[in-house]
């Protein structure tokens, strides 16, 4: 089996669900009153800045789930999913998502969080070529912080041989999930690779200059968010804490097939969203429209998301 193979059946349940994925389109560049490029902005990546950091949003793919009651909405109808959908002039089915890491520059540190799908499930595997195109070589990434070890986050720490694709890289990872992880006998190849490069901690560490770990629980064993400080400027990887920039924020008591504990996932949810429209949080969703990057605001008696660029 190849590798590309086994992490796929590593994410049973995004596997059986996922309908292919649509090539990826251009993406404007309207820059936020934040947003500071320090490279040309082309259709794969997008620049801001966080205080005094460099950040660069990276697309690695699309992924395309069908709206079938057995994912989004789960307990629903998809008639009850395609009203919210259409509703914010989305198309019903399929359900769109994106897989867009997240790069930070910090003085020596050249810091990556989650690593794409790397061409497994059906993804177009990007990564490199956004790196490229921000300017990065692999070998230049000296941290990779992992939000969770689902494959479409942790894919592309090797190629498909099983080489490391980042090889000067400390791999950070919640002690919960590298347990789980290692626990999967479908992951065995992944971890023998990069077990020599992997550090653990605990929620509420310094995992890089400037970014500390979040527990956002119930997605999987030992899920993480990443808090990216600099001056007075923050900005929250919420990682999946939610996975679709309309369904997961307003409609948040859904189950969806993702989450591993829903019970919790949900609690997660909810509070993260009052969180942030209360604090004018700065979040970058991993799984929302490139690059992002936004707010949650109020509407009446809910929330929406309101994209940065």
């Amino acid at each position: 089996m190849t590798f590309n193979a086994k992490l796929a059946t590593a994410s049973l349940i995004l596997a059986a669900v996922l309908a292919g994925c649509s090539p990826a389109g251009d993406s404007k560049s309207d820059a936020a009153a934040t947003a500071a490029p320090s490279v040309p902005a082309v259709a794969d990546i997008y620049n801001f800045r966080i205080g005094a950091l460099e950040a660069v949003a990276l697309k690695d793919g699309e992924l395309d789930v069908r709206n079938d009651n057995q994912t989004f909405g789960m307990g629903h109808t998809p008639e009850d999913v395609s009203a919210v959908l259409t509703a914010a002039a989305l198309p019903a089915d399929p359900i769109h998502l994106f897989i867009d890491p997240l790069l930070v520059r910090d003085g020596d540190h050249t810091v990556l969080i989650d690593t794409g799908a790397g061409g497994a499930m059906g993804t177009e595997g990007k990564l490199l070529q956004s790196l490229a195109s921000a300017g990065v070589e692999p070998g230049q990434v000296t941290d990779i912080l992992i939000s969770h070890g689902h494959g479409d986050h942790v894919g592309g720490l090797v190629d498909v041989a099983g080489a490391l694709r980042f090889p000067a890289a400390t791999i950070r990872i919640s002690a919960a999930e590298w347990t789980a992880l290692k626990g999967d006998p479908a992951m065995a190849s992944l971890v023998r690779a990069i077990t020599p490069r992997v550090k653990t901690f605990t929620p509420g560490e310094v995992v890089a200059p400037n970014i500390t770990a979040v527990d956002i629980p119930g997605h999987t064993a030992g899920h993480t968010g990443f808090e990216i400080a600099s001056g007075d400027e923050r900005l929250l990887y919420i990682g999946d804490a939610m996975h679709h920039s309309v369904i997961s924020v307003q409609r948040p008591e859904w189950p969806i097939a993702f989450d591993g504990d829903s019970t919790i996932a949900i609690a997660s949810r909810q509070a993260l969203l009052q969180r942030a429209a209360s604090q004018n949080l700065r979040l970058y969703a991993v799984h929302f429209p490139f690059p992002g990057l936004g707010h949650i605001k109020r509407e009446g008696d809910g929330f929406i998301w309101v994209p940065e660029a």
